[in-house]
């Protein structure tokens, strides 16, 4: 079940933000998901609690710094509108 929510969550604003990226940090990003689905798949099939415990988080973290690496090249460093609330439309 958690991994359900986590992956709902992560594709939800996956989706958002796909709209916003240029494809050099898409494909960052889909780079480091895929990295995390492995590592995930690795947890699935570990032997203890504590072994697939420490996969998740290792692929939870490998996702996250991908797209924080995608966020970057976008952002060079700058705030962008997408996260400040400026120009929506919606």
């Amino acid at each position: 079940m958690r991994k359900f929510v986590i992956a709902t969550a992560l594709l939800s604003s996956a989706t958002l933000m796909t709209a916003c990226q240029s494809k050099e940090a898409d494909a960052v990003e889909d780079s480091a998901e895929a990295q995390a689905d492995q590592i995930d798949e690795m947890a699935d099939n570990a032997t203890s609690e504590v072994q697939e415990e420490a996969l998740e988080n290792k692929a939870d973290m490998v996702e996250e710094v991908g797209e924080e690496k995608a966020n970057q090249m976008d952002d060079n460093g700058e705030i962008a509108p997408s996260e400040t609330g400026m120009g929506d439309t919606q």
